[in-house]
């Protein structure tokens, strides 16, 4: 069945130095029938982000080389990628933690280890306003 216009595939990028945790998320977002990339490094990120220009980014926060807090940051001071949606991630769920990462710029927060469920609902809440 061809997408139609109103059922446009989303692109998603997914920032995971994690193997497993990106397995899963490959997992569910073929699944969603999303469109989707993966980098392993924060060093890598934002290229990847201007070259695939994704509906939304999945970014975890702890990284190799630059934080997804710096990613996020140098997200939203750049205006050809200030309107992405930003799904940050975290095994550090703690309320300070989400403070600095809305406060940065991020649409959303979702704490490591998560529900399929929760993290289905959250990428789609995103991608649909």
């Amino acid at each position: 069945m061809m997408p139609t216009d109103e059922s446009k595939k989303y692109t998603v990028l997914v920032v995971e130095d994690e193997d497993n945790i990106a397995l899963a998320l490959d997992y569910l977002l073929t699944r969603e029938g999303y469109a989707h990339d993966r980098v392993a490094n924060g060093a890598d990120a934002l290229p990847r982000i201007r070259d695939l220009r994704p509906d939304l980014v999945l970014l975890d926060v702890m990284l190799p080389e630059m934080s997804g807090y710096e990613i996020c940051q140098a997200m939203r001071l750049d205006p050809a990628l200030a309107a992405i949606r930003i799904l940050m991630m975290t095994a550090r769920g703690s309320a300070i933690e989400r403070k600095k990462g809305l406060a940065l710029g991020a649409d959303g927060f979702i704490s490591k280890p998560f529900e399929l469920a929760e993290l289905r609902a959250e990428v789609r809440r995103l991608l649909e306003d």
